[in-house]
């Protein structure tokens, strides 16, 4: 829930900065931000299927966005990129264990 709170807060974050400075947030880095929080909050529910596959889609969506907005506001999707990523290595390592 960490990695979808902070996707959430950063595009919150996002869209009143570039409302500050009388500008428009571009849609595809609001759109990854949005689509990367739904995938973690849908990998936080345990009892769902594919719940790695979506952590991972997560963290592969977040963690170039970061890289993206390094300059700006990417510096924490950078970093919730990076513990979706390890959270998805942990999750596929728990189902390969017998």
């Amino acid at each position: 829930m960490g990695v979808a709170t902070t996707a959430v807060s950063v595009a919150f974050g996002y869209v009143r900065l570039m409302d500050d400075q009388g500008d428009r947030p571009t849609s595809w880095f609001l759109g990854g931000l949005i689509v990367a929080a739904a995938l973690a909050v849908y990998a936080a529910v345990r009892s769902l299927p594919r719940r790695t596959e979506a952590i991972t889609a997560s963290g592969a969506i977040l963690f170039p966005l970061g890289i993206l907005g390094l300059s700006s506001i990417g510096f924490p999707v950078l970093v919730a990129g990076v513990f979706a990523l390890a959270f998805a290595a942990k999750a596929r390592d728990q189902q390969d264990r017998p």
